[in-house]
């Protein structure tokens, strides 16, 4: 199995997880504040992690253009989870989370039109089906 297939599929498992404790996690507060508290707990393990690995390195050596595209990337994540965390307060996790995962067929599309990405027919008709099947699952 390719590294990035692993780690792939355990971020799948982990973020199938965070849908289900997420939605419990938001019962009788609010989304934003959940949210909030949860931002907390991502920051804290990862610089612990950066820490403990001995990956931390000098913010001199990173590029602006690699800054602007991190706080980009950043502002992107937060409203993200931002409307994630409404949709759960107000819906089942079972039909938020497929309309969340939309965002694979959005990455393809943008890979493909912006970044020079290649999809072969077989590649696009999973596409399709992904799309078709987070409809389906969300609207049944």
């Amino acid at each position: 199995m390719p590294p990035w297939l692993f780690w792939a599929f355990l971020s799948a498992i982990f973020a199938a997880s965070t849908a289900i404790f997420a939605k419990l996690g938001v019962e009788g507060i609010n989304s934003d504040l959940a949210m909030f508290f949860r931002t907390i707990v991502v920051a804290v393990v990862l610089g612990l992690l950066l820490l403990a690995t001995r990956q931390l390195q000098s913010i001199e050596r990173i590029s602006p253009k690699v800054w602007a595209f991190l706080v980009v990337s950043g502002l992107a994540t937060g409203t993200s989870w931002f409307c994630y965390f409404r949709a759960l307060k107000v819906g089942d996790a079972v039909r938020v989370a497929p309309i969340d995962k939309l965002s694979v067929v959005f990455v393809a599309v943008i890979g493909v039109a912006l970044l020079g990405e290649h999809l072969s027919i077989q590649g696009w008709a999973g596409i399709i089906l992904i799309a078709a099947g987070a409809i389906l699952v969300a609207i049944s």
